[in-house]
């Protein structure tokens, strides 16, 4: 990821670059704010929050979308495994857009970003997984090229429904 990129199409310019150590306090708020039985299996967040980032959570995983020095959402962007053979494949764990600024395509600059990102670090594939109820996730990814690879029904019984998990994937080779 170069030091940052700007989405000129937007307005105000939408500012995407690699998250920082102090981006943990306003990615915190955000995630918390965002907070949605749409796309998180984790119960809803109650004081005391733990840090944002963490021994498992760095901010080398993390691009952070900002608009007029305001962050506006993060994309999460790990290696699938720490297997030698899985090295080609990274995968998404997270990606969350605040409510004020959804519908500007920050979600598909951030989702573009993370693709190239990861083919500069080498990989060939990108995965993810979103809960089968998340119609509009799900409609972006597809539009960005990514394809369902699997279905694991049932998987989550949240607020007394069951939902699926469903696993999506794309290749990065031009």
């Amino acid at each position: 990821m170069p030091e940052s990129y700007t989405e000129p199409s937007t307005s105000p310019p939408l500012l995407i670059r690699a998250a920082q150590c102090p981006d943990g306090e306003p990615l915190g708020a955000l995630s918390r704010a965002a907070w949605s039985p749409l796309h998180s299996v984790q119960p809803r967040p109650t004081p005391p929050y733990e840090p944002f980032f963490d021994e498992r959570h760095q901010p080398s995983d993390y691009l952070v979308a900002e608009t007029d020095g305001q962050v506006v959402g993060f994309i999460r962007l790990v290696s699938a495994t720490s297997l030698a053979c899985n090295r080609h494949v990274r995968q998404i764990q997270g990606l969350e857009v605040a409510e004020a600024a959804r519908g500007r395509g920050v979600a598909r600059a951030l989702l573009r970003a993370a693709c190239e990102h990861a083919r500069r670090q080498g990989a060939t594939r990108i995965t993810l997984r979103v809960l089968g109820h998340n119609a509009p996730a799900r409609a972006l990814y597809e539009a960005e090229g990514f394809a369902v690879e699997g279905v694991l029904p049932g998987e989550f019984l949240l607020e007394g429904e069951y939902v699926d998990d469903v696993l999506m994937g794309r290749a990065l080779t031009a």
